[in-house]
């Protein structure tokens, strides 16, 4: 789909479904994606076999973050898609741990506004991050997305509430 230099976006194939089935179930994600459940692998395949790729369908829409050598690394969510308003949340995981810090996650929302702006012509994309979340605050701000309000005691933690920042970025 989209090409950078580090990486490629691209659709959720059945092969994915043993990566996802790691991220999906990694305990340590869970307080990022506000899951509170494990998933089984044929619940994944499900889902994947039931995928609708087109977004203004579905509302939402899925893309792996592939290395260059065909390594899936991670992925990008694009939810709560409104075709209205013309804005979509986004998300991303770059996994395991040793995969981050290596640009895969800034050039994949490089790739994201890009589709956001060409292809589906939206006007915003927005995030919304927990506060002790340095590493996607960073990326987030590096990208230009502008921090534009606080949800006070947002996210329940094991050593308390945390506040949640929203971001969002105007792209047409």
């Amino acid at each position: 789909m989209f090409e950078g230099q580090l990486c490629r976006l691209r659709a959720v194939e059945p092969k994915d479904v043993d990566a996802m089935y790691v991220w999906e179930n990694d305990v340590a994600m869970w307080r990022v994606s506000s899951s509170t459940a494990p998933c089984s692998r044929q619940a994944l395949a499900e889902l994947v076999e039931s995928m609708r790729y087109d977004i203004y369908a579905a509302r939402q829409l899925r893309l792996i973050i592939e290395k260059r050598d065909g390594e899936a690394v991670g992925a990008v969510d694009l939810y709560d898609f409104d075709p209205q308003n013309l804005n979509v949340g986004v998300g991303i995981l770059v996994y395991p741990e040793q995969q981050r810090g290596r640009g895969y996650a800034s050039e994949a929302l490089r790739m994201v506004e890009q589709y956001a702006r060409e292809v589906l012509h939206l006007h915003q994309l927005w995030c919304c991050v927990g506060a002790r979340n340095e590493a996607s605050i960073a990326l987030f701000g590096g990208a230009g997305f502008e921090q534009v309000g606080i949800k006070r005691e947002w996210r329940r933690t094991e050593s308390g509430y945390e506040d949640e920042i929203m971001f969002q970025k105007i792209i047409e």
